[in-house]
């Protein structure tokens, strides 16, 4: 094999790193966020996380969702303005890379802040781990988290059997 074809030092790192997808199609090109992906078509957030930004955005992925009440996710599909509260809140304004994060209280773009914990080991929003950090998009940054997260004192109930 020819190793002159291959890139070495700067430019065997520097490969990858222009964004082509904004946070939406960065979310969907992932694979492992399609509840969310559609979570975002329901709410009417596509065109806003599509938006210049920078965000930083806490995406939820399918497991983070299978975690929810019975029923609950259903429900909030019926309900697109408090699925837009609740996918607001996983969105903070600014380009915060995982190292760029501090433990403490950040707004979110639904209003409620949520907390922060850093650590030399994880990330936590809210409890919430960052299982894979800085996904990097065209008007932001995706951080997956491994639950859904919600402002303190709200409740996702399980639907009625």
């Amino acid at each position: 094999m020819d190793q002159t074809s291959v890139p070495t030092g700067e430019a065997a790192r520097n490969t990858n790193t222009t964004p082509t997808k904004n946070i939406v199609d960065t979310v969907i090109a992932a694979g492992h966020f399609t509840t969310l992906a559609s979570a975002i078509n329901v709410a009417g957030l596509s065109a806003d996380l599509a938006a210049k930004g920078p965000f930083t955005f806490f995406a939820p992925t399918d497991e983070a969702f299978k975690k929810l009440p019975a029923g609950a996710y259903d429900s909030l599909l019926k309900d697109a303005g408090k699925l837009k509260a609740v996918l607001n809140y996983h969105v903070i304004s600014g380009y915060l890379m995982a190292r760029d994060l501090k433990s403490g209280e950040v707004a979110t773009a639904q209003g409620t802040p949520l907390t922060a914990v850093v650590s030399s080991s994880d990330v936590r929003v809210n409890g919430a781990r960052v299982t894979k950090a800085d996904i990097v998009a065209t008007n932001g940054i995706v951080h997956a988290i491994d639950r859904v997260i919600l402002p303190k004192n709200w409740q996702l109930l399980a639907a009625a059997a």
